[in-house]
């Protein structure tokens, strides 16, 4: 049985040679830190191996041991440390061969753009590692794609203004010219004049108008003033700012809202996404036609429906719908009551600011806008009382009407 003496001596044997085969390793390991992962695990089992040595050499000399015994020890030691030595060069070239083939999928992405998985069986680091670079590679891949799509929007949008900005200004330029230049001097014609001039003036403004709406809501600069109110108001204010476009055009403009919760929105802006709806359901669809606003509460949720008879949107441009300067025509030139194309990209982007959502589908004869904004939350704000029906006119009948017992299917 060992003694206590020897087992003392053992203890700081051991632990001066573990310290000083540390202090080695670290130092050898500095050394190698860049190098190759095989390279470090080499040395990571040679200073193992030394270190046994050392401890076993050190305690037989201290210990007195017979040579025979000291030769069979460091046999076994020898033995043991070849053994580590291939397992440590077998597991670091497999290690080193998997990272190669990661960086090898890393660098394909600069050539090829795409980033494909090793078909090789991973480390679990590693394969965490290409997981998250797939992940990574799949965000920054959509990412730049939308960057491709807002860009080629942009510049889209950039020739399209320039476009629409040169003829009303040329138009105008030639009838200042004119009136300067005392061209045109009768009385009718001078008044028809400086009626159109009005007209392009007024249609410049607009267009101004809405380009800095958009820049402002891509910019994230759109400032809303919420308060509650109710889906009648918001139609009722939309349908009466659209009734003369409807009227000159003979279009039928037929209003119906649900009693529900009020809506928290900014009255103004989405009163301008609603009229921007309706009056584009008036330029495309025919005279003698009929355009639909109806107002419900569907799944928690406040919904506007704008239906129109424009014959439907090919199914193609559908997911163009919203684009920027989009009209899903090949005439660059707009009509006189024409803006810029940008009337669906505002309401988009002033409905996303309210948390809503916005889409468009071909129903029947023509095409259906449909808005869902949420609901003021909370029991404190009663159903709106049920109002009666009025009617304008013809051509343009604008009819407004309060369906408290729902909608009727569309």
């Amino acid at each position: 049985m060992i003694s206590g003496a020897d087992l003392w001596t053992v203890c700081y044997t051991v632990g001066g040679v573990a310290i000083v085969a540390s202090l080695a390793g670290l130092v050898a390991l500095r050394l190698v830190a860049a190098r190759s992962v095989a390279t470090i695990l080499t040395v990571i089992a040679a200073v193992t191996v030394a270190a046994t040595l050392a401890g076993v050499v050190v305690i037989t000399r201290e210990m007195l041991i017979s040579p025979m015994d000291l030769d069979l020890v460091m046999a076994v030691v020898v033995i043991a440390g070849i053994a580590g030595f291939v397992v440590s060069l077998l597991i670091g070239r497999r290690v080193s061969a998997a990272s190669r083939l990661l960086l090898g999928a890393v660098q394909e992405v600069g050539r090829s753009g795409e980033y494909h998985r090793p078909s090789a069986v991973l480390p679990a680091e590693l394969a965490g590692l290409s997981d998250a670079l797939a992940q990574a590679h799949t965000r920054l891949a959509e990412a730049r794609d939308r960057e491709r799509a807002l860009e080629a929007s942009r510049r889209e949008l950039v020739a399209w203004v320039s476009h629409d900005l040169r003829t009303p200004l040329a138009g105008l330029r030639a009838m200042a010219e004119a009136l300067e230049d005392g061209v045109v001097s009768d009385r009718h014609t001078v008044g028809s004049y400086h009626t159109q001039i009005r007209k392009e003036t007024d249609r410049l403004t607009l267009m101004i108008d809405d380009l800095f709406e958009l820049s402002r809501i891509h910019a994230g600069a759109l400032r809303l003033s919420r308060r509650p109110v109710g889906l009648g108001e918001l139609i009722g204010e939309a349908l009466t700012s659209a009734e003369p476009l409807a009227r000159a055009k003979g279009v039928r403009l037929h209003g119906s809202w649900g009693a529900c919760r009020p809506v928290m929105a900014d009255t103004a802006e989405v009163g301008r996404a609603l009229r921007n709806l309706v009056t584009n359901a008036i330029r495309h669809t025919p005279s003698d036609g009929a355009i639909e606003v109806l107002g419900d509460e569907e799944s928690g949720m406040a919904t506007v429906s704008v239906s129109d008879s424009c014959g439907g949107i090919p199914v193609e441009h559908l997911p163009r719908v919203f684009d920027v300067a989009f009209r899903g025509e090949t005439a660059r030139t707009p009509g006189p009551a024409e803006g810029a194309g940008l009337g669906l990209s505002i309401a988009r982007g002033i409905i996303e600011a309210h948390s809503g959502q916005i889409a468009v589908r071909n129903v029947g004869v023509g095409c259906q806008f449909m808005i869902r904004l949420p609901l003021v939350s909370g029991a404190g704000f009663p159903r709106p009382a049920r109002r009666a029906a009025h009617a304008l006119a013809q051509p343009a009948t604008f009819d407004l009407l309060d369906r408290s017992a729902g909608l009727v299917d569309h």
